[in-house]
């Protein structure tokens, strides 16, 4: 898998660092600005309110020996700045966190708004192939959120070196030797926080397909369209088990790394405190021997606590950011995956006049990505301008595969279709898909309200109630709609507050009506349209479908010979072969395939 074994270099981590500071001043210039200039502020007001420390406490020992009131007016003086300087770090903190979430909340969106953009682009192929699917994953876990993350450890890398940097100076007349042995301390927690970050990483990236099957897992025994077999077959123990099962293993890989984590932190921390104490031992001695001042040792003191912290911070953030690449990595590579399959193969796209116009299948031939065997196989077909033709043959026939080429979801692996003379691949699919009006056996119930299930079939009147009215009656979901609470305004489905749930055959009214909101369109593809529908609400459907379609192409896949029969054409598919084409009579006549699936069906109604 794609990340599996993943590793950054130092250049690759640089050149991250720009893009990520990039995305932020995209998303929110004068939050980045303001992060900016509060951070710069942050990285000098350690020392100073260190620095004002030592002249408070130099001048309280002076105070106490020889007390003066101009010494006590200078000890009231510097506590004031202290506190000045306190309230500084309050404001300042505050300030900065909430510019931080406001930069968050404005990168998040920006970020999300391009993950769901460059999903539109993706075609079905990759929503088909589990591979590519756990790129988009990934990338959409937790990288939204990583660019931030990056970009603020970038500045807090410089944030915290401003802050050594200042306390280099405050410890050059003391102790200068100092900050070269505490930093030589922490640079062994950066690099053990390094090789266990980018554990952590791969350890992420191998998840994803296990992921992706816990949350199925979860998903089975919560959702209403999974529990009456849940409850019936008493699935709960199984499915939990596995759940549980899945769920041990993160568990334990996750203990693992958390364990090695605590280890190394234990181990490393030991040698920083040694590194912390050795230099206090010596400070404290030289001022017990009155080198230097006890305000000078109090300096040092708090210098070295809070230098050995901005170290590790630095080290940290290092190492932090190394993460947040090898993330941002995910969505790089999501943003990379090619869509090239549906721009027009001809440099200038092909133009149609409005049809319908003649529809041809020449030795189309097709395999699935990482697939040997053929899905179809040398199909030869052509249907002309208002023909009726069904698609016949049992399941994996290939009869949705071909539906799938004619609507360029995917494209012959040979051959070619044609439709006016044109090959598909020379239209845009803009033009030819808005040629095409369908409803699929899987169609989506969408958790709109009524009126929107029918009128997303055109977005653009999606809001034109008298269409909406017209595509709810030729599809036969208008008395349905009318039924409801507030008619074309009721919410549909579970997921939401008062949504109005409907039977099967009601939703497949709603995605047939859908279908014939495209007045203009030239080929109405039925995909099983009466697979829910009961055998009055079939014959009154084709009724209808018979004379919507009359100046239409027409294809209509289904399993009940009662609708087939219908066409003008029947088309019989087995293995992805065009077997047997024909009007039924003469189907029936053949005595072929098409003859002994009829007759075994007419034996059920007897």
């Amino acid at each position: 898998m794609a990340g599996k074994d993943k590793k950054l270099t130092t250049r690759e981590l640089l050149q991250q660092l720009p893009r990520a500071l990039g995305l932020v001043w995209e998303a929110d210039r004068t939050n980045a600005l303001a992060q900016l200039g509060l951070t710069l502020v942050q990285a000098v007001l350690p020392a100073t309110m260190a620095w004002v420390g030592k002249l408070i406490i130099d001048t309280v020992v002076k105070a106490s020996t020889a007390p003066t009131p101009e010494l006590h007016a200078q000890v009231m003086r510097y506590v004031s700045w202290e506190l000045g300087l306190a309230l500084a770090v309050l404001l300042v903190g505050r300030l900065s966190a909430l510019s931080r979430e406001l930069l968050r909340a404005r990168l998040g969106n920006l970020l999300n708004e391009r993950l769901l953009e460059k999903a539109l682009t993706l075609e079905l192929r990759h929503f088909e192939d589990s591979e590519t699917y756990d790129v988009m994953q990934n990338a959409r876990r937790e990288s939204s959120s990583r660019p931030l993350s990056l970009a603020m450890a970038g500045v807090g890398v410089v944030r915290h070196l401003l802050t050594l940097s200042t306390f280099a100076v405050l410890l050059w007349s003391i102790s200068w030797w100092s900050t070269l042995l505490l930093l030589a301390a922490a640079l062994p927690a950066f690099f053990a926080e390094t090789k266990l970050s980018g554990e952590a990483f791969k350890l992420s990236s191998w998840r994803a397909p296990e992921s992706r099957r816990l949350n199925y897992l979860e998903w089975i025994l919560t959702r209403d369209s999974t529990v009456k077999e849940v409850k019936l077959f008493g699935l709960g123990p199984l499915v939990l088990g596995r759940y549980r099962a899945l769920f041990a293993k993160f568990l334990s890989e996750d203990r693992k790394l958390a364990l090695k984590r605590l280890g190394w932190g234990t181990a490393l921390g030991v040698l920083s405190l040694a590194a912390f104490y050795v230099c206090y031992v010596v400070v404290a001695g030289r001022a017990a021997s009155g080198a230097i001042t006890v305000g000078d040792l109090t300096l040092s003191i708090v210098v070295f606590r809070q230098g050995q912290g901005a170290f590790e911070a630095v080290l940290s953030a290092i190492a932090g950011m190394y993460e947040d690449a090898l993330f941002l990595s995910n969505l790089e590579a999501f943003f990379k995956l090619p869509t090239t399959a549906e721009k027009t193969r001809a440099a200038t796209p092909a133009t149609l006049p409005p049809g319908p116009h003649r529809l041809e299948l020449k030795n189309v031939s097709f395999r699935y990505p990482g697939k040997t065997e053929w899905a179809l196989h040398d199909v030869t077909l052509t249907l002309e301008p208002g023909e009726k033709l069904a698609l016949v043959g049992e399941n994996g026939a290939g009869k949705s595969t071909l539906i799938k080429l004619l609507l360029r979801l995917y494209e012959p692996s040979e051959g070619a279709i044609l439709y006016g003379g044109v090959d598909l691949r020379d239209l845009t699919v803009e033009d030819l898909r808005g040629r095409v009006g369908a409803v699929f056996q899987d169609f989506v119930r969408y958790q709109f309200t009524a009126g929107e299930n029918v009128g997303l079939g055109s977005p653009s009147q999606v809001d034109d109630r008298p269409s909406v009215v017209r595509a709810a009656d030729a599809g036969g979901a208008k008395a349905v709609i009318e039924a409801l609470p507030k008619q074309y305004d009721t919410t549909l489905g579970g997921w939401f507050e008062k949504g109005h749930e409907l039977s099967g055959g009601q939703w497949q009214k709603l995605g047939v009506s859908r279908a014939f909101m495209r007045e203009s369109a030239e080929l109405l593809i039925l995909d099983e349209p009466t697979a829910a529908i009961d055998a009055e609400g079939e014959v009154a459907l084709f009724e209808r479908f018979r004379a919507l379609s009359a100046n239409r192409t027409a294809i209509i896949i289904s399993h009940r010979f009662s609708t087939v029969r219908m066409a003008d054409r029947i088309a019989v598919l087995e293995g992805g072969k065009l077997i047997e084409l024909g009007s039924h009579e003469a189907l029936l006549e053949a005595a072929g395939r098409y003859a002994h699936l009829f007759t075994l069906q007419a034996r059920g109604y007897r």
